[in-house]
């Protein structure tokens, strides 16, 4: 008798998958983005940089340098915690703004989004309870559903979470954590003002709630004043780990974050990533940490294009989003949010809205509970504004404005 190997007629059946990853779905965002690839659809779904910005000629010195002056170094493996020269840079950039920072205080991570597995590696259990913004950034919903946590919104307004709302909620669920993006967040573009940053900061202190502060795009600022880290209100330095990454103001393909986090923490951190990915590319961290000369100049280029499309979208939503709508003025970031009259679904619009060749992303999956169905996100940084211009036209045909 001949035994075909299963693997032969592709008939081998799956071993069970764990129960995370039976519950937790992939990045509608993803999808989208999946779908919309076609060259003439005009992509507002996405958070991706403008291509057309990235300084290619100043990060591929950068390499250059690093592979000339110190080859073995830039090829070899690295420390876990990252390399030297970079969290000295990154420590001198972070003191400057306003943070006290050491190089020591800081892990080196492949993107800031490995930052946020690492914690829920190190510090979530199934069933701890987790508290987010509502909406929420959809990959940190993402990493908390795979660690099993339990994940609770607390009701805010425009100035993002209620403090008296957490307060209720701290004393009712006993959390472990509190996720925030406060600054220009994801999905919404708004930012937290500095009284309730140290409302929160004073509330969590009192209840011993650790907060993970995520701030991939503080840096993209257009106008208005700079805000402090909830990391440096009192009651917050011992019990706040501060997420960055260079992606939204260097290179996404660098894959380079970082985590600044109290010493047993980061330790912890720095063992989840010993076991995921050993170390981040030694030749991207000595590239980025070269390249951090320059970043300055860079940014101010990009904050200036930058506002220039955020201010063409904000001249064409009124024509482009049906009467009724609201939307905010973000002062920074990638991202604005609006919200349609509540007789519209803005999941089952998008088909016919992509069928004009234009993309948003509902804003259904942004919230870990009851869902504002009428609302969607707009990323204003990847067009230019004729682009925009024609792609809200578009968009009003799609929604019927």
């Amino acid at each position: 008798m001949t035994v075909t190997p299963a693997a032969a007629t592709g008939s081998a059946q799956l071993p069970p998958l764990a129960a995370r990853s039976r519950t937790v779905g992939g990045s509608p965002v993803r999808e989208i983005l999946a779908v919309t690839a076609r060259p003439e659809v005009i992509n507002f779904a996405g958070g991706l940089p403008a291509p057309e910005l990235f300084d290619r000629e100043g990060i591929a010195a950068a390499f250059r340098t690093v592979l000339e002056e110190a080859p073995e170094r830039a090829l070899q493996y690295s420390t876990t915690e990252g390399e030297p020269a970079l969290r000295q840079r990154l420590a001198a950039r972070v003191s400057a703004r306003g943070l006290r920072t050491e190089a020591d205080d800081l892990l080196v991570t492949t993107g800031s989004q490995q930052a946020l597995s690492l914690l829920a590696s190190a510090l979530i259990d199934p069933g701890d309870t987790i508290l987010v913004e509502s909406p929420c950034y959809l990959a940190a919903l993402q990493v908390f559903g795979l660690a099993g946590a339990r994940v609770l919104p607390v009701p805010g307004d425009a100035d993002g979470v209620d403090p008296a709302a957490l307060e209720e909620l701290i004393r009712a669920e006993r959390p472990k954590l509190l996720y925030l993006v406060p600054t220009f967040q994801n999905p919404t573009g708004r930012t937290v003002p500095a009284a309730r940053r140290a409302a929160l900061a004073t509330t969590a202190a009192r209840h011993g709630l650790w907060i993970i502060e995520d701030d991939p795009y503080g840096e993209l600022r257009y106008d208005g004043d700079h805000v402090p880290w909830i990391a440096s209100f009192p009651g917050a330095e011992d019990r706040t780990v501060l997420l960055g990454s260079f992606s939204k103001v260097m290179a996404p393909g660098l894959r380079l974050g970082w985590l600044r986090a109290p010493g047993d923490l980061r330790r912890a951190c720095v063992v989840a990533k010993q076991a995921a990915d050993l170390h981040t590319p030694t030749l991207n961290q000595l590239a980025a940490a070269r390249y951090l000369d320059v970043l300055d100049i860079h940014v101010a280029k990009v904050r200036a294009v930058y506002g220039e499309r955020r201010d063409a979208m904000l001249a064409g939503l009124a024509d482009a989003l049906p009467a009724g709508s609201t939307w905010n003025r973000p002062e920074g970031g990638m991202f604005l949010w609006a919200r349609l009259p509540s007789s519209y679904d803005t999941t089952a619009l998008l088909r016919g809205v992509v069928e004009q060749n234009v993309a948003y992303v509902p804003g259904e999956p942004f919230y870990a509970a009851d869902p504002d169905r009428s609302t969607l996100r707009l990323c204003f940084v990847t067009q230019t504004p004729e682009q925009i211009g024609e792609g809200l036209r578009r968009l009003a045909k799609g929604l019927g404005s």
